[in-house]
């Protein structure tokens, strides 16, 4: 089985496959710079596409193809739907639910950081909870501040009047209110992850009366689709697995 990973969900899955003996390659794209360690053997970087990917499962004689990739991966979730439909393996994809609005919640939603980044009004203190991929997007406005929260160091921040807080998650809500309070943020901007280890952020702006524009998750092809780490272990002939909380990154 080849895991593609690089989530908390995926760390899960891992460990479920290594308690169940289930042989298994994790692979992930190595874009942070300290990686939690897994219990299976690891691969790092990408496959060169669609058909450099289906070239790996033929030649590793895969049977199994996991997508535990961030729900925004969307360019190596469609190269694993063409991937597995070419290499002649069954695909199975871990999807978070998504977020919701609800009560108290002023949300617009957009189809994507370009979208985002034309709602954008001039003025204020923007939490760009975005990562550092997309921040091109919103290289080119001026007349606002930035607050940037990033997994690894920068050695200049990479939009120009930008705070940068090094942080990795999950995150509280305490201490999202805290650091929105500090850095006078008055607009979040957000990928609709899902998951709990993110959505503080969100419960925070909601206490604290601050809009978010919601970026919607990319459209990705037909594939089968879980919701649990327990979902999955049960499609390949294994019991849930224990302590099956999702929380997400």
């Amino acid at each position: 089985m080849l895991l593609l990973g690089g989530t908390a969900e995926a760390g899960r899955i891992a460990a479920a496959l290594a308690a169940a003996g289930i042989p298994a390659v994790y692979s992930y794209a190595g874009r942070t710079a300290a990686p939690k360690p897994q219990p299976l053997p690891t691969r790092v970087g990408g496959f060169g596409g669609a058909d450099g990917l289906a070239d790996f499962l033929a030649a590793g004689g895969f049977s199994h193809l996991v997508d535990a990739t961030h729900p925004f991966a969307a360019e190596i979730s469609r190269n694993a739907v063409a991937a597995a439909g070419r290499a002649g393996v069954d695909l199975l994809a871990y999807e978070r639910p998504a977020w919701t609005a609800g009560p108290g919640d002023d949300w617009t939603a957009v189809p994507n950081l370009a979208a985002a980044a034309a709602v954008l009004a001039t003025g204020g203190t923007v939490f760009l909870a975005i990562g550092r991929q997309g921040l091109d997007a919103f290289a080119g406005l001026a007349g606002r501040r930035w607050l940037l929260r990033l997994v690894d160091p920068v050695e200049r921040p990479p939009l120009e009047n930008a705070a940068v807080v090094v942080d990795r998650g999950p995150f509280t809500v305490e201490g999202d209110r805290a650091l929105m309070r500090a850095h006078g943020v008055t607009l979040v901007v957000a990928k609709n992850a899902g998951g709990a280890a993110a959505e503080a952020k969100l419960v925070a702006a909601r206490d604290l009366g601050i809009p978010v524009v919601m970026v919607e998750r990319p459209v990705l092809p037909a594939r089968t689709v879980v919701a649990t780490v327990g979902d999955l272990m049960a499609r390949l002939g294994h019991p849930r697995a224990p302590g099956d909380a999702e929380r997400g990154v």
